[in-house]
């Protein structure tokens, strides 16, 4: 068998575009003529990074305030993951699943300790792929529960894949595939008395994200998720937290419900749905079940061909293990509320609220220009995300310093005179 060399694999380094175009520009040429149009041509074409900098195809830098959707954990190229994957990729790279691995078993091992660090109530782990793959699993998993009406929020998203769609509140991207699975029924995000009402002997399930990402970063209120576990557990209801975007210490703890769990009687949930940070960049997913749910799956009820992939698994264990040796659960807490105060402190006409916790926040413009906002820090050096038309998400890498911090809140408010004043936009 012959193997390939480095000179017949593909040539992906960047070079001068034709025609006059930038590197950017001629990239972005076969993008859009190579790729389904589900994300509109990119912004940039990003080639290289480390830490929380990236450049693109022209050698211009950014500061990465966005993190790929909260996913880049650790940043670019960290040297652990580097480290664990390359190890992986040399022993084994894929087995399947009528086999297993040290890297998928010890990974589970770690997220059973991390989601049930007292070993008092069983927990066993789901691997998938993605954030969507995970909350299918709940969906599934609440199914086994012998009833079929499940609750969620209005405002809630859970991934774009047809169980998980059905499940998400957001009518502009549910209706143009209707009808959808499941017999779901939607109440206001937060209000524990529509909770209470819409929750009865019949329900499957309840799914809610502690902090709704999509939404423009909306918190749940204080004390919302413990009687969400109260009312669930009165009627026999799983209690399902989406965590893919607040989870593996995205917000200063490990998990976001723990913040609010542990000064009200350290209870749990009996699923948890996991992706994004937790391959610091590799695709995995994870559904955590607990107590009663965790026995629910059987041989052949749910499965994934490349569900626990060891290349994935090693990645994991390296964000996990570098998460707790660098301390970045602290870091999450410091820097965040640095950025958070740092924005409140600008007094800006333009910024109305600033909202979240840990490196998960948002910042509430006074008019409609986030988009404009998001392009012309952009093309100032730093990647932000326009998550709502009047909302400026930040979700940078766990590991992002304090200079970064305050290299960013330097400029913002010129770019905010600039692009979102109350008086420069109408």
């Amino acid at each position: 068998m012959t193997i390939a060399t480095a000179e017949a694999l593909p040539d992906l380094q960047p070079h001068g575009g034709p025609d006059g175009l930038s590197t950017n520009a001629a990239w972005t040429e076969r993008y859009t003529s190579s790729l389904m149009n589900t994300f509109g041509p990119p912004k940039r074409v990003f080639v290289r990074g480390e830490g929380a900098q990236v450049w693109d195809a022209d050698g211009a830098r950014y500061l990465d305030l966005f993190a790929g959707i909260a996913v880049n954990a650790l940043g670019h190229a960290h040297p652990l993951i580097v480290q664990a994957v390359t190890a992986q990729l040399t022993t084994l790279g894929h087995v399947s699943n009528f086999y297993a691995t040290a890297p998928q078993i010890a990974l589970a091992e770690r997220l059973v300790h991390l989601a049930a660090p007292a070993g008092d109530i069983e927990a066993k782990v789901f691997f998938c792929n993605s954030g969507a793959e995970a909350n299918e699993a709940a969906f599934k998993l609440s199914r086994l529960t012998g009833r079929t009406k499940l609750v969620a929020t209005e405002g809630g998203f859970h991934g774009r894949t047809l169980g998980a769609l059905a499940l998400t509140g957001k009518p502009a991207i549910r209706e143009p595939f209707l009808p959808l699975p499941g017999e779901v029924v939607f109440i206001p995000y937060g209000d524990t008395a529509a909770l209470e009402a819409a929750i009865d002997d019949e329900t499957a399930a309840f799914i809610v994200e502690p902090v709704q990402g999509e939404r423009g970063v909306q918190p749940a209120p204080p004390g919302y998720l413990t009687a969400a576990r109260a009312i669930t557990a009165r009627h026999g209801a799983l209690l399902v937290l989406d965590e893919v975007q607040t989870g593996i210490g995205r917000t200063g703890s490990w998990f976001r419900y723990q913040a609010e769990a542990e000064h009200n009687g350290g209870w749990q949930p009996d699923v948890i749905s996991l992706a994004k940070g937790l391959g610091g960049g590799l695709p995995i997913g994870a559904s955590i079940a607990l107590g009663r749910a965790a026995e629910l799956f059987t041989p052949g009820a749910h499965g994934s061909t490349f569900a626990g992939n060891p290349i994935a698994c090693a990645a994991g264990l390296a964000v996990l293990y570098a998460i707790e040796r660098d301390g970045l659960l602290e870091n999450v807490t410091t820097v965040g509320a640095q950025l958070r105060d740092g924005i409140l402190a600008l007094d800006h006409p333009a910024v109305t609220e600033v909202r979240g916790a840990g490196l998960l926040l948002a910042f509430e413009l006074a008019e409609p220009v986030a988009a404009a906002l998001a392009d012309a820090a952009l093309d100032a050096g730093f990647i932000i995300n326009a998550v709502t038309p009047q909302a400026i998400r930040l979700a940078p890498p766990l590991n992002l310093t304090a200079a970064q911090a305050d290299e960013f809140l330097a400029a913002l408010p010129a770019l905010l005179d600039a692009h979102a004043s109350t008086s420069g936009s109408n």
